[in-house]
């Protein structure tokens, strides 16, 4: 308990430097996988702490690796740094300055974050059994970011696999501020994408007989679609599919040749992830059969399942309950239906992906949703969510270092 307990009195100084670094990322965001400036943020950040640095080779990431002062294994911290193509409405003074783009996810928090545990355990690297690799990555708002890093070798950055892996999301509304939320197995949806194209036979409004009208066909998929859902799959193994994009005809008085819709796909298991792939296609082929019709359906795989090993979560929650109090961690009672492509880390090690409330608002359960123009976040749960994270890497590595050597 020593190395916690220095940890926990270094973590409240840091909280200066992690709320100017925070709000400077706030106010020049930047989307996609390309983030020159906050590369150079994090980058500067970073700067003596003697850690091993590597930049991405096709995107803006940051590697950098800690040389515990013991032998041992290797675990990873990640932070997301892009934001999204929002036009901010907070009226904050530090608010976005640059138009229609928008840290309305909370990334800005999230690199300040992991750049606070670097800091900590850069101060503390003598007490570490193995080594810390941070995951600085753009690209997780539909960019494949994780992949791509994964690609470039960061699971391996430290000269061999991590054994473990942790993330830590904070949340504008809903989860009370400061509280730590999380649940084992699946804790974050799969997400796809649907999109059809019916192709039919465009006619004189006046003489639907004369055309094989596509409008009616698609609709009818749209309703199938839910029926589908309902029908197909184990209510207790939920399947989401919201078609918000439908698309057909300029003249109220001609049936057009075509008519095209796009759905959002949400699956809570690997399993169900592949049967609606499959079905959803067969059922809308089918009914535009049925018409004399013809679908062209293209199905976009996004993000994996966000699964979370049984026993880091439980680990996890044992260290929140440690550093912060027992009563600063609670379980998730369900999976949130939105995506996260940290699950392609977990993937690949096991690990643990927390949810850290961070509502600037006094009542969070009112608090504008994260993605909102209006999402705001309390800079108050810097120095815990670092703290929270140095202290993860730290037992973990002598977690993993002390079953190595029995």
């Amino acid at each position: 308990m020593a190395l916690t307990n220095r940890l926990r009195d270094h973590a409240p100084a840091l909280q200066g430097d992690l709320v100017r670094l925070r709000r400077d990322l706030h106010r020049h965001p930047e989307i996609g996988l390309d983030l020159p400036h906050t590369q150079q943020l994090v980058l500067d950040a970073l700067d003596g702490l003697g850690l091993e640095i590597t930049r991405g080779r096709g995107l803006s990431s940051v590697t950098a690796v800690l040389r515990g002062g013991h032998p041992g294994p290797a675990v990873l911290l990640r932070a997301d740094m892009d934001a999204l193509p929002i036009t901010e409405a907070t009226g904050l003074d530090y608010a976005s300055q640059v138009d229609g783009v928008m840290h309305a996810c909370g990334h800005d928090l999230h690199t300040a974050i992991l750049v606070g545990a670097a800091r900590l355990l850069s101060s503390h690297r003598d007490a570490l059994h193995g080594d810390v690799v941070f995951m600085f990555q753009p690209g997780e708002e539909g960019f494949n970011g994780a992949g791509r890093m994964i690609e470039e070798g960061v699971l391996d950055a430290a000269g061999r696999r991590v054994s473990s892996a942790y993330a830590l999301h904070v949340r504008s509304y809903g989860t009370p501020r400061g509280l730590v939320t999380s649940r084992p197995g699946t804790v974050m949806a799969a997400v796809d994408e649907l999109r059809v194209t019916v192709h039919g036979v465009g006619a004189h409004a006046s003489m639907p007989h004369q055309g094989r009208d596509p409008v009616t066909a698609a609709a009818e998929m749209v309703t199938a679609l839910q029926t589908l859902v309902t029908r197909r799959f184990n209510v207790f193994d939920p399947v989401v599919v919201t078609v918000g994009s439908f698309h057909a005809g300029h003249s109220v008085n001609t049936i057009p040749d075509t008519a095209r819709f796009a759905a959002t796909v949400r699956t809570f298991s690997a399993a169900n992830q592949a049967v609606i792939r499959t079905e959803a296609g067969r059922l809308c082929e089918h009914i535009a059969q049925a018409y004399g019709l013809t679908a062209e359906v293209e199905y976009v795989r996004k993000y994996p399942v966000t699964v979370n090993d049984a026993q880091q979560y439980e680990f996890a929650g044992r260290v929140v309950s440690d550093v912060l109090g027992a009563e600063r961690f609670a379980p998730m009672p369900f999976p949130a239906a939105a995506a996260e492509d940290f699950s392609r880390v977990l993937d690949e090690v096991p690990g643990c992906y927390l949810i850290l409330g961070a509502s600037a608002a006094d009542d969070p359960a009112a608090a504008a949703m994260n993605h909102s123009p209006r999402a705001a976040f309390d800079d108050a749960v810097l120095a815990d969510g670092a703290l929270v994270l140095a202290e993860l890497a730290t037992r973990a590595l002598a977690r993993d270092a002390a079953a190595a050597q029995r």
